[in-house]
């Protein structure tokens, strides 16, 4: 079996599970460390005649990372894809065992088995608190209704102040944005690069929770880390 991956999180679920198979994945698939195949560009513009060229039995996607044209002319070809939407931590553990097993592995690896293990009872929030939790600066974009990254913080006690909102990714102003009154705004460093000095001081007076973008929005081998980590950076909002 020959895999291409265009989703960085399921290109390191592949890595870890079944690496003989995956044979191409995308500039941006930085997990595991080392990793060495193919590269066939960026996920929203992969390039599909290097990705025809591995040959593959099937291609990985996913409907928010990759678009639907690219998927289209990948049918079109006659490559196989499979292409995964997880908006909520079940969902994304569900649709990883099929993976898993769409890729010729009897059972669950390790890190999935850890990974549902560590979201059973993942820690208790000292304080829930009500967010805001911006993905992009310039313009500002920030988390709203259904997402994945919205599931995993709600289920770690933050409450996403858009998640009423009829858009998925508002772009509010950033007068909206403070506005909206909230305890904490919370900080990812991808996919839109925030630090403690580019995005805290937009709100000022609001504790602000640096997190890890790939704790927060991957779902894969991740997993099994991002309850704890997530749960102590949050706690460290000062």
């Amino acid at each position: 079996m020959r895999v291409v991956s265009l989703v960085p999180s399921l290109t390191e679920a592949v890595a870890l599970t079944r690496p003989e198979v995956l044979v191409g994945a995308t500039d941006w698939c930085t997990h595991p460390a080392g990793l060495d195949v193919a590269r066939v560009g960026g996920s929203k513009y992969p390039d599909l005649d290097r990705v025809r060229a591995l040959r593959p039995d099937l291609v990985l996607l996913n409907e928010e990372e990759n678009r639907l044209a690219d998927a289209e002319a990948l049918r079109a070809a006659g490559v196989p894809v499979r292409v995964t939407f997880p908006r909520t931590v079940p969902e994304a553990l569900t649709q990883l065992g099929e993976l898993v097993g769409a890729v010729g592995v009897a059972g669950e690896p390790d890190w999935l088995r850890a990974a549902r293990r560590a979201w059973t009872a993942p820690p208790a929030p000292a304080t829930p608190r009500a967010a805001v939790v911006p993905v992009w600066r310039r313009p500002w974009v920030v988390l709203g209704r259904d997402t994945f990254a919205g599931d995993v913080l709600r289920r770690l006690g933050v409450t996403n102040r858009y998640a009423d909102h009829p858009e998925r990714y508002p772009r509010p102003g950033l007068d909206e944005l403070r506005a909206r009154a909230p305890e904490l705004v919370v900080l990812p460093d991808e996919p839109y690069r925030f630090t403690a000095d580019d995005g805290p001081e937009a709100f000022p007076g609001v504790p602000a929770a640096l997190v890890s973008g790939r704790h927060l929005t991957w779902y894969g081998p991740s997993l099994a880390e991002a309850p704890a980590l997530l749960a102590a950076q949050l706690a460290a909002a000062a």
